[in-house]
């Protein structure tokens, strides 16, 4: 068993000690909630976690264990650059990417000289810190957000979905909050539609096809971020709960689950990571099968990177 600090970090680069001093955040005042594009949830008993071979015991995905929620609301799409523009726009919030100066992208979608300069990361070397990468500019300097406004947005920290959640009047969901929504009502199976990830052919998310990382096909129309709203909704009306991009939830890390109270849990108290789940545009089974929906992973709250958004939830 793991103890709350220790953290799988094969596909999600922390920045965590690289700040030259705390950042002092604050929070932006709220208006009043908006539920549009919002899906009501019963709540109710379902089984959370997984024994499924395909998983990763040190994740702490299992044992499969039933939980009771009370009824919530939560996005059916995660956050766009469009609403997270609005928001800035409003507050005048800078995000801790802007703040610090850089985040991490991909080295595939780097030109040559900004790949070469930008330092990496020992255990991920496929990912670049790159100075001047913020949800503005998802590739660095010389990139922008055309065409990609109903794509979610990125480069964002958890405290930055954090803060744009408390603006909102929302929250993030917590980890037992997304995994019910993110099941659509399947029980048991690896995606909200099954256990085959292409049914007949039909591809049903965003993920990296091919070999990973040297070449993605990009046969399910897309090599970066997909729009929010892409492929089939599941059974709950949610879109991309697999793919596209990680998305922070509330709790704190742990694979502890045994002292968790299984009537609304909400994690331990502290630790040094947030819950990520959904996998993202970037996941390949050869290396992160983690795009399931019992699938888990964290990282530091002050971390970004261009393969990790958020979606909200409020109490209903």
């Amino acid at each position: 068993m793991q103890d709350n600090d220790s953290r799988p970090s094969c596909c999600t680069p922390s920045r965590s000690g690289t700040s030259p001093e705390p950042l002092s955040i604050t929070l932006p005042s709220r208006h009043l909630p908006d539920t549009a594009g919002m899906v009501a949830l019963p709540g109710g008993e379902f089984v959370m976690g997984t024994d499924d071979s395909a998983g990763y015991p040190t994740d702490g995905e299992g044992p499969p264990r039933t939980v009771r929620l009370s009824p919530f609301l939560i996005d059916a799409c995660a956050v766009t650059n469009d609403a997270f523009t609005e928001f800035v726009d409003a507050t005048g919030y800078a995000t801790e990417a802007e703040q610090i100066g850089w985040s991490y992208v991909f080295a595939g979608f780097l030109p040559a000289a900004l790949r070469r300069d930008s330092p990496r990361p020992e255990r991920t070397p496929w990912w670049c810190g790159v100075s001047g990468a913020t949800w503005r500019h998802p590739e660095g300097p010389g990139s922008d957000l055309a065409d990609r406004g109903r794509h979610p947005v990125v480069h964002v920290s958890w405290n930055d979905a954090h803060a744009y959640a408390g603006w909102a009047g929302k929250r993030l969901p917590t980890e037992a909050e997304w995994e019910y929504a993110a099941r659509g009502g399947s029980i048991g199976t690896r995606y909200p539609w099954g256990d085959d990830l292409d049914p007949d052919g039909e591809y049903r998310c965003n993920i990296w096809r091919g070999t990973f990382p040297t070449k993605n096909t990009a046969d399910d129309g897309y090599r970066g971020t997909a729009p929010v709203d892409a492929f089939q909704p599941n059974g709950f009306g949610l879109y991309n709960t697999c793919g596209n991009v990680w998305e922070w939830c509330a709790d704190w890390w742990t694979t502890d689950h045994g002292a968790a109270p299984l009537i609304d849990p909400h994690g331990p108290e502290a630790g040094s990571g947030k819950v990520i789940r959904g996998g993202s545009h970037m996941c390949h089974d050869s290396y992160c099968f983690r795009y399931r929906v019992a699938a888990r992973s964290a990282n530091t709250p002050d971390s970004s990177a261009a393969h990790t958004g958020f979606r909200c939830a409020r109490n209903a």
